[in-house]
């Protein structure tokens, strides 16, 4: 069964570069062996943080990528649940995940820790990490 995932932006800033430790993920998304969800929101997001980090030309072909990608599902959300008291703006994900049913909210942002006190509705979180050891089997090996 593949995995549906929902992709923090802090994550893909890391996950995008080739030379990241965590380029492995975003090789994943690239041969569809992990389905993301996104929305409108989202991928403006993506583009305006890694225009801002990176560049607008990096930024643009990482959106070209991602709306091209084998195993892409985009979502309308029509429920704004408003869980994320401490950043509302990263509400986007949260939504996502639960219009999609998405399986994993992939970050690496603490203010998504309040998802695990909610029951209703059940947005699971996990760092790119804890996905290397869900996804491989083995804990992520250390800088190269």
């Amino acid at each position: 069964m593949m995995l549906k995932i929902v992709l923090d932006t802090n994550c893909l800033m890391v996950a995008a570069p080739r030379r990241s430790k965590y380029h492995w993920f975003y090789e994943l998304l690239k041969q569809g062996e992990v389905k993301l969800v996104v929305t409108t929101d989202i991928l403006a997001e993506y583009e305006e943080q890694l225009a801002g980090f990176y560049s607008p030309v990096f930024a643009e072909n990482v959106l070209k990528t991602l709306v091209n990608l084998p195993e892409l599902e985009e979502v309308t959300v029509h429920f704004k649940w408003k869980l994320i008291s401490n950043d509302p703006d990263d509400d986007k994900f949260v939504d996502a995940a639960v219009a999609s049913n998405a399986d994993w909210l992939v970050t690496h942002d603490g203010d998504f820790k309040v998802l695990d006190t909610i029951e209703f509705p059940k947005v699971r979180r996990i760092t790119l990490q804890a996905f290397h050891q869900l996804y491989f089997g083995v804990p992520m090996p250390n800088d190269p």
